[in-house]
C-alpha cells in the first residue's frame, strides 16, 4: 500500500525542521515501510517510535522537530497503515504487532538494548515486547498506551458472532473529496489539532481511492472487531517481566474511551511495573505528541539522557 499524493495536493504550511527518508524491509512476508530521521553526524542515540491505531509513522514529525538534532528516530508503518503492506488476511492480531517489531529491531538496532516510544497502540506493543523480550529494551516510554477495560469470559461469545458479522459485511473506509477535507476531519477529531500539522498530516494519512477521492491510508480490515477479548490477567503478566525504567505519560483531558484509566481498577494494574514513573501532558488530548510535540519531546529527552 502506498500514500501517493493527489494531482493537486494541498501544500501544508508546516515546515518540517527535520526531513525523514523512507526504508522499506521484508518482515515476516511483508513490506514494511520505516520513516527514518537520521541525523547529519553519527547518532547521539537512536529511539524506535511505534504509531497507534489508524496513524502513520509520519503522525511523529512535530515531535521529532522537537527531539535533539543529533538523535535517530525510526518509525515503522505497522502492517496495513501508511506505506506497509496489508495482510491477506481479513482482520488483524496483536501478537503479529508484537512478532513484527520483534524482528523489525532485529534489523534496525540489532545489538544492544532499544529506547522505545510507543503511542496509543504502539504504547501498548511496547509495552508488551519489553516485558517478553526484557533484556532488548533500555528503556520505554509509553504515550497514552493504556490498554483497554477489563473483559469478563461471558463475553466471549457475543464477540465471536460480532467478528464474524463483521467479516461478512466488510468495512470500506470513508471518501474524502480533498486533501482539505482530511484536514478538516482530523480536526473535527480533534480540536486542539493546530491547521499546519492538520494540513502536513492529511498529505500521509491519505491516499487516492481509485474512484477520484481519497481515503485514509489504512487497510478497512483494522475496523473489524477482534475475536478475542481483553485479558487483563495476561497483559499483567507480562507487564511483571519488564526490567527497564518505563515512563508512563498520559493526557490532561480524557476522552471517553479512555475513562477507564481514572477507575482504581486501572490503577491497581499499574502496579504490575516494577520501575515505572509519570508524567501528565497538560493541555493535551489522547493524541498528545500532536497537541503538545515540546512537552512530550522534552519529557522523553529528560528520560533517555538520564
Amino acid at each position: 500500500m502506498s500514500c501517493s499524493n493527489d494531482p493537486d495536493p494541498i501544500v501544508p504550511s508546516y515546515r518540517p525542521a527535520r526531513e525523514s527518508s523512507s526504508r522499506f524491509l521484508e518482515i515476516r512476508g511483508l513490506r514494511l515501510h520505516v520513516r527514518c530521521w537520521e541525523p547529519s553526524e553519527p547518532a547521539a542515540r537512536t529511539i524506535v517510535a511505534l504509531h497507534g491505531w489508524m496513524d502513520v509513522s509520519a503522525s511523529f514529525q512535530f515531535m521529532v522537530d522537537e527531539l535533539p538534532s543529533g538523535w535517530r528516530v525510526l518509525a515503522p508503518d505497522w502492517r496495513g497503515y501508511g506505506q506497509s503492506a496489508r495482510t491477506p488476511g481479513d482482520c488483524y492480531w496483536f501478537p503479529d504487532y508484537v512478532a513484527d517489531l520483534d524482528q523489525l529491531l532485529d534489523v534496525l538496532v540489532p545489538e544492544g538494548g532499544v529506547d522505545l516510544v510507543g503511542h496509543s497502540m504502539g504504547g501498548n506493543v511496547a509495552t508488551l515486547f519489553a516485558g517478553i523480550r526484557p533484556q532488548r529494551v533500555r528503556r520505554l516510554v509509553n504515550l497514552d498506551g493504556a490498554g483497554l477495560p477489563a473483559t469478563s469470559p461471558e463475553r466471549a461469545p457475543r464477540q465471536y458472532l460480532r467478528w464474524l458479522d463483521e467479516i461478512k459485511a466488510g468495512k470500506r473506509m470513508r471518501s474524502y473529496t480533498s486533501r482539505e477535507e482530511v484536514a478538516g476531519r482530523l480536526q473535527a477529531a480533534n480540536p486542539k489539532l493546530r491547521p499546519e500539522f492538520a494540513d502536513f498530516l492529511a498529505l500521509h494519512w491519505s491516499e487516492p481511492n481509485g474512484e477520484g477521492g481519497l481515503r485514509l491510508c489504512a487497510d478497512p480490515a483494522h475496523k473489524i472487531a477482534n475475536p478475542t477479548l481483553y485479558r487483563v490477567e495476561e497483559a499483567l503478566a507480562v507487564w511483571r517481566e519488564i526490567i527497564a525504567p518505563v515512563l508512563w505519560v498520559t493526557a490532561e483531558n480524557v476522552d471517553r474511551w479512555h475513562e477507564f484509566t481514572r477507575t482504581e481498577e486501572y490503577r491497581t494494574r499499574l502496579k504490575a511495573l516494577a520501575t515505572v514513573e509519570f508524567a501528565q501532558v497538560a493541555d493535551a488530548g489522547h493524541m498528545l505528541h500532536h497537541d503538545q510535540p515540546r512537552q512530550v519531546a522534552a519529557l522523553i529527552q529528560e528520560f533517555f539522557e538520564r
